[in-house]
Order: structure tokens, then sequence, then C-alpha cells
């Protein structure tokens, strides 16, 4: 399989690069973009359990001096408590601004560990290494990085772009099917969001073909990554068109936070979001008829078809800390047809019916 490269450039020029068997050749790759001495691997324990002795060893093969954090697995462990223990790993280990973090993992680890890099000693390098299909199509490119809070997701956070990242192909092998599911939540959003082309080519596919479809999967991850380069580069700090890449969020975190982030995944509460946004949006004939029907069946094919207790108008109250917020308004992510996407803005009281379900 051929390696892809998508160059991003934003406030830093960085690669993302699409392949298989990067991680043991991390070494080489991280060696081109850094000048430090010392590195610090950011990980959790089931990764860890995987692939950290092998990105160290291509690290240290290069002539880097490795050490390593390794935290639980899971959205519970991105806060501040965890991040104050990274913090304090850097200290003890008595990193300088000019070494550099390996985020080496999924979207918690990368989250969290572009944030430590953003903020220890005001700012030092990272690379991403994204090991978990939503870290590889979306979290791990665009410099978005943050921490939970008990009033929110994310709430906490700076932007923040990688030198590097590395999106291995073969760490797919591993993800179980409910990882991979996950991902598929943001893969339907890109679709909805940006393009027709890939939102039909979705529907050819279900979860268990396109899981063996090696190429058909690079091809996808690929066009994810240029529609958010594209995105990004265009609006890097999120005040206009970096909003659309938050279709189906602002309800989807509101369902993560009323789970407590346990048991229903990022992504499927993303594909939550999206369903249910989208059918309120055409019940009020902002979207083409039969939207929500396609986007549905789209969904039902990557086992992200789910029902969850809360209604929509239970959820407003959650969407009051939003990051999408503007004093009394909110923009809300609609798509007008498959591929059409814009920020619709609404004060609190409109957002509030718009929620209800006649």
């Amino acid at each position: 399989m051929t390696v892809k490269k998508i160059t991003v450039k934003a406030s830093g020029t960085y690669d993302v690069i699409i392949g298989r068997g990067l991680i043991d050749l991390c070494g080489s790759y991280v060696k081109d973009v850094t000048k430090a001495v010392k590195l610090g691997i950011i990980t959790d324990d089931n990764v860890n359990a995987i692939y950290g002795d092998r990105a160290a060893a291509s690290l240290e093969k290069e002539g880097f001096s490795v050490c390593r954090y390794v935290f639980p697995h899971g959205e519970a462990s991105k806060n501040s408590e965890t991040l104050v223990k990274i913090w304090n790993f850097l200290c003890e280990n008595h990193f300088t601004r000019t070494d550099c973090l390996i985020a080496l993992g999924g979207g918690v680890t990368g989250d969290m560990t572009g944030f430590a890099a953003a903020s220890y000693l005001r700012g030092i390098d990272f690379v991403q290494i994204p090991t978990s299909l939503l870290a590889q199509v979306d979290s791990s490119v665009g410099g978005k990085t943050g921490i939970d809070l008990p009033g929110g997701k994310n709430l906490v956070g700076a932007f923040k772009q990688p030198k590097l990242v590395l999106a291995d192909m073969d760490t797919l092998d591993t993800l179980t099917d409910e990882f991979f599911i996950d991902g598929m939540g943001e893969v339907v959003k890109y679709g909805m969001i940006k393009s027709a082309s890939l939102f039909v080519k979705l529907g050819t596919y279900t979860a268990e073909e396109l899981r063996k479809n090696k190429e058909a999967l690079t091809d996808i991850i690929a066009e994810c990554v240029s529609i958010k380069r594209d995105v990004v580069e265009a609006d890097e700090c999120e005040k206009g068109e970096r909003m659309l890449l938050n279709f189906g969020h602002t309800l989807g975190h509101s369902i993560e936070q009323y789970y407590n982030y346990t048991g229903i995944s990022h992504g499927m509460a993303v594909a939550k979001g999206m369903e249910m946004i989208t059918s309120l949006a055409e019940k009020r004939g902002m979207c083409a008829p039969g939207l929500t029907g396609r986007l549905s069946e789209c969904l039902e094919k990557y086992h992200l078809k789910i029902d969850v207790k809360p209604l929509p108008c239970e959820l407003g109250e959650a969407c009051m800390n939003d990051k999408k917020r503007s004093g009394g308004n909110i923009n809300i992510i609609i798509c007008s047809k498959a591929g059409v996407s814009s920020a619709v803005k609404m004060t609190v009281e409109e957002f509030t019916e718009f929620l209800k379900q006649d």
C-alpha cells in the first residue's frame, strides 16, 4: 500500500502521513521534524500494552532519549487531574522547551497530550500518532486540544498544531468492533457536511465490508483528512467555517454528559446528535425531504443507529455550555442536504423551541 501524505498549512505547517508500518518507522519520521533530544510518550494502558515498546524502540534507535507516561484508558481520564499528573511527569523528567511529546493513542490521548504540550513551559512541540479510526480521521488533525469538566466536554483547552501526524493503518487491525464503529461516526459526519460523493460511497459498504477493504478505507480516511485540512486552513480557530465540523456534536456532547461519559462512545453520541438535529430540521423545512431517512440508513450500516433516554428538549440545558455559544446566541450546524452544511444562529429561546418535538 502506498503512503499518502497530506500537508496542513495552518499556524504551523505539518504533514499527515497515512500508511502501514509507520509505528515501527516513527523514529525516522520524528527525527525529520524535531531537534529534540528527549521525547515523552504519553499513552493509555491499552495502547501501551500493544504499541508502547515498539514506538519507544523506533525512537530510541534514532538516538532519542525516551520516557513514558501511561494513564488509565477512557474518556473518564480526560480531566484536570490527569493533566496535572502529566505536567508533573514532565517536570520530574526535566523537560525543556526544546523537547517534544508523542501522543500515542486515540482521541483522549491526543487531546490531553496536545494540551499538555500547549501549556507546559508555555509551549513545547508534540507529534500525533493516532491509533484509533476516530483519531486518524478527525481529532489528531487541526490542533484542537483540551480536557473535560463536570459541566461539559472539551471546555478547557488550546489550539496547538502538531509537528507531524503518523496514521498507521495497521493499528486499526487491533481495534475492537466497538472502536471501529466509534470512528465511523465522524466519517459519516464528513460526508454529511462537505462531500455528497463520500456520503454516497459510504452507503455502498457495511461496517464489516469496509473494515476488510484496506484500500477503500485508506482512501476514505485520506478524504476525511483532506476535508478537515481545507476547513482548518480557512478557519484555524473556529471563528466561522470550522464550526461545521461540529455537526452532531452539540447534542452529542450533551448525550455523553448525560451518560457520564460511560456506555455511549463519542462517535455513537455524535451519530445520534446528527440524526436528532437533522430530524428536527427536516420537520421545520430546513433541509431536503427524506434526508433524515438517508442518514439513518447510513448509520444503520455502521451500527451507529442507537436509542438514548433523553429527548432533544431534555438536552437543551447541557447545550448552554457548548463552545459554539456566543453571548445569548448559539450556532447550530444543519445540513440542508448531503454534502451541504451551514451554521444557523439562534437565540437561546429559539434553540429551546427548535428542540421541542411537535
